[in-house]
């Protein structure tokens, strides 16, 4: 549905009103050991409308998305916001006006590939895995495409549509080690639908040889030793940090219930180098992982800087928060399918590049680590976390030296951005990241390769 169908709806608002139109459509398939173990595909779409009435909102969404279904969402969830007014007393809501206006696709020009050149493309990459390889015990590939197709209509008259795709392939490896398994994962992807993304199974092979070869060093690899360390964070582990243990202190909704983070505005909270972003769409002149040029409450996404030279100085909002906090919204309000009411969330999390080389980084640590890889982990309002690491290597006399089993980084962020040292002069994003606050929803994470103190675990 375009935006010119939802405007023939428009009388239908009486009060503040986000009218929203959206379809979900995903492909998954998943192989292991050359066996073909999922092969999905779906489609999930309607329409919801939510409403601001005295202080309170009323929601409702609907599968169906047609003329009917558009005037009955709105007219129910007007009354559920009525309802709920009526019934309690509360400081009106005080939501910021905003009109961003446009459409934003990243749809492919090229043939659509069927499911079953997916599946075939994946056993290209099995065969030379299986080829190339052959000292491995396992494998897994999974494919993941999601396109995510918006349209948006408010009664401040914000009007948007939008199409983000993103594509990815996972491919996890397994060997032997001492009669236990070692194994690593990779993503490979991101932003754009798969013909844009992957041209042929060919072109994954330099990269695959590269993951093998960070297998081998992890299978022969030696465990870290426990406690206080200097580690080189390389960017996706900066990434994640910056995404969990800071992003979501400092999302305006989490500082309202108590967040850590609303003790810490306008005092330092890092090292004067560090400045952390939260990138709407584009970055240091290139478009972001995920892209979010209009939020869903029809405010236009800016950037909003989180850390500047180490202070922090702002939180990410959306229009009730920004009212309650009287700043202005930074279009950090995204909904993950029709039926998700929007929530504060991140876009593209990165701490900016500084001006040291990789190189000259790991030259500087006598004793310590190089970790690559995050795992899952987990962090919460605090600041405090806890990373998985699933590839590092050892720092000897300046040198790399052997590789790393899975090990942990934890402790409480905003002391440990104090310790950081050096910041890489390179920006690099992981595009894979799934944000599963009360809802998934796609993000990116990213920035440069950091110098620090950190906790490590041991075996």
């Amino acid at each position: 549905m375009n935006i010119s169908d939802l405007k023939t709806h428009s009388h239908l608002f009486d009060d503040y009103t986000e009218l929203r139109v959206q379809q979900n459509r995903n492909v998954g398939l998943t192989m292991i050991n050359g066996d073909l173990v999922r092969n999905a595909r779906s489609v999930q779409g309607g329409v919801s409308a939510r409403v601001a009435k005295d202080g309170f909102w009323g929601f409702c969404s609907t599968p169906e998305a047609d003329g009917a279904a558009l005037e009955r969402v709105v007219g129910r969830a007007s009354t559920n916001a009525k309802v709920l007014a009526g019934r309690s007393s509360r400081a009106g809501l005080l939501l910021p006006s905003t009109q961003a206006s446009g459409e934003y696709a990243w749809e492919t020009a090229a043939d659509r590939r069927s499911q079953k050149e997916l599946i075939e493309f994946l056993e290209a990459i099995d065969a030379h895995i299986v080829e190339t390889y052959p000292k491995l015990s396992s494998r897994l590939m999974a494919l993941s495409n999601l396109d995510m197709q918006k349209t948006l209509l408010t009664s401040q008259g914000a009007e948007a549509h939008s199409m983000t795709p993103r594509s990815l392939i996972y491919i996890q490896m397994t060997m032997e080690s001492g009669g236990e398994p070692v194994d690593l994962m990779e993503s490979y992807g991101g932003l754009g639908q798969f013909e844009d993304r992957f041209d042929d199974p060919s072109a994954l092979f330099p990269t695959l040889a590269k993951q093998y070869e960070h297998l081998v060093a992890k299978a022969e690899g030696v465990y870290a030793d426990a406690g206080p360390k200097t580690c080189i964070l390389d960017a996706e582990l900066a990434g994640i940090l910056a995404h969990e243990a800071i992003g979501h202190t400092t999302e305006a909704d989490f500082v309202m219930g108590g967040s850590v983070a609303g003790q810490f505005m306008d005092k330092p909270v890092a090292d004067p180098m560090v400045t952390l972003v939260d990138f709407a769409h584009t970055a240091l002149g290139d478009t972001c992982p995920v892209p979010v040029h209009i939020d869903d409450e029809g405010t236009e996404a800016l950037d909003c800087t989180i850390i500047d030279q180490g202070v922090l100085r702002k939180f990410m909002h959306n229009k009730e928060s920004a009212g309650h906090f009287e700043t202005a919204p930074t279009g950090n309000a995204r909904a993950y399918q029709f039926s998700d009411e929007p929530l504060i969330r991140m876009r593209n999390t990165a701490i900016m590049p500084g001006q040291s080389k990789i190189e000259e980084m790991i030259a500087s640590v006598e004793d310590g680590y190089y970790l690559m890889k995050p795992g899952n982990g987990q962090a919460d309002t605090t600041s405090e976390f806890m990373f998985a690491v699933t590839l590092g290597y050892e720092i000897k006399n300046g040198k790399l030296g052997r590789g790393l089993r899975d090990t942990t980084i934890s402790g409480v962020a905003f002391d440990m951005l104090k310790t950081v040292s050096m910041l890489s002069d390179e920006m690099k994003w992981t595009g894979a990241g799934m944000c599963g606050k009360k809802q998934p929803i796609p993000v990116g994470m990213g920035g440069p390769a950091l110098k620090c103190t950190v906790n490590l675990g041991g075996k």
